[in-house]
C-alpha cells in the first residue's frame, strides 16, 4: 500500500441527504407557519402567545429531523450533522461504516448513526428480490447478459452509500489530513430555541 502524499488534493465533499425527509420537513414547516400564523393573526390574548411558543417549539425540532441530517465526505474526513449533534470522524479514527437496521459509523469505542441515510428493510429485501429474479432468468438463458451479470446483486440505497463511505475511509485512512480523533459539538442554535419554546408554552398552559 502506497503512503498517500500531502500534496494530494482534497476534493469537495460529497453530501448524503434524504430527500424524502426534505420534503417533509418543508410541508410541515409549511403547516406550523399556517396553524402557529393563523393562532398569531387571528388568536385574542394568551392565544398569540401559545402560538408563537407552539412554533418556537416545533420548528426547531421539524428542522433537526428532516432538514437538518446530513453526511458529508471527502478524501479525509466524514462530517455527520445529526439532529442534535456535529461529529467530525478523520478516516484514521474510522473503524467501520455499516447498515444493519440503521446505518452507522464506529470510532474510537463509540457508535455514531446517520440520521440522514435511512435503511429501508423493504426497499433491501425488494433489491434483494430482483436481484434473485434475474439470477434465475440468466440460470435459464433469458434476460441476462455479461455486464449484468458483473454487476452484482443490487443493492439499496442505504447499502449503496454505505459502500461509499467504507470505501473511502479505506483508501483515506493513510492520508495526512486524515489523521486526528473524533470531535462532537452540540447544536445549540437548535436545542436552545426548542427549549425556550417548550417552557413557554408550559407556562403559558399552566397559568391559563
Amino acid at each position: 500500500m502506497t503512503t498517500p502524499s500531502p500534496d494530494e488534493p482534497v476534493y469537495a465533499d460529497r453530501v448524503y441527504r434524504s430527500p424524502m425527509a426534505v420534503v417533509t420537513g418543508v410541508l410541515l414547516l409549511a403547516l406550523i407557519a399556517w396553524l402557529c400564523g393563523d393562532a398569531v393573526v387571528r388568536g385574542e390574548d394568551s392565544a398569540r402567545w401559545v402560538g408563537l411558543a407552539i412554533a418556537l417549539f416545533a420548528v426547531p425540532l421539524t428542522v433537526a429531523f428532516t432538514l437538518r441530517p446530513a453526511v458529508f465526505a471527502n478524501d479525509d474526513r466524514m462530517r455527520v450533522r445529526n439532529p442534535f449533534r456535529v461529529i467530525v470522524l478523520p478516516w484514521a479514527a474510522v473503524d467501520a461504516v455499516r447498515a444493519g437496521y440503521s446505518a452507522e459509523v464506529l470510532a474510537e469505542g463509540s457508535k455514531y448513526q446517520l440520521w440522514s441515510v435511512p435503511v429501508s428493510l423493504r426497499e433491501r429485501k425488494k433489491a434483494s428480490r430482483k436481484f434473485s429474479r434475474r439470477d434465475a432468468l440468466g440460470g435459464k438463458g433469458l434476460g441476462q447478459d455479461g455486464a449484468a451479470a458483473a454487476a452484482g446483486p443490487e443493492r439499496a440505497a442505504a447499502d449503496q452509500v454505505v459502500d461509499e463511505l467504507r470505501e473511502l475511509a479505506e483508501r483515506g485512512a493513510g492520508r495526512p489530513g486524515a489523521q486526528g480523533s473524533v470531535s462532537v459539538k452540540w447544536a445549540y442554535e437548535i436545542i436552545a430555541p426548542a427549549v425556550v419554546g417548550a417552557v413557554a408554552l408550559i407556562l403559558l398552559l399552566a397559568t391559563g
